[in-house]
């Protein structure tokens, strides 16, 4: 019941009810991640494309959606990822979506949210000053 009442009133929430009878009029399967967002395809864009959906585990984020997912989503590639068989380079870092305004934020020495206080310069900068 709780399931349905946070798809009826919000949106940022996995899905809306009509996006959940869209997806299961014309929504076919293609795939999911390894964060278990999930991959849709069905009906054309009014470019006579096919489009493409997800539905998101958890909060509707698009950061959270992997590289390889987010160029089939933006039909840069035809292939979805389930069906090729890709393996990241050793210098490619693990997917992880944005995390801006939340509690693990990347916040660097000297920011207000951290510690606030900036450390010393040191060298030849000599800061203006009027006469």
């Amino acid at each position: 019941m709780k399931k349905f009442i946070i798809q009826v009133f919000t949106w940022w929430n996995s899905q809306t009810i009509g996006t959940r009878l869209h997806t299961w009029r014309k929504g076919k399967r293609v795939g999911e991640d390894e964060f278990g967002n999930v991959y849709y395809t069905g009906g054309k864009d009014s470019e006579g494309r096919t489009r493409r959906w997800v539905i998101f585990n958890g909060y509707s984020e698009a950061s959270a959606i992997p590289a390889g997912w987010h160029g089939w989503m933006h039909h840069r590639t035809d292939t979805p990822p389930t069906e090729e068989n890709y393996q990241p380079r050793e210098w490619q870092k693990p997917h992880q979506q944005n995390l801006t305004g939340t509690p693990y934020a990347y916040r660097p020495q000297g920011a207000i949210s951290a510690s606030g206080q900036r450390p010393k310069v040191g060298g030849d900068y000599d800061a203006w000053t009027p006469n």
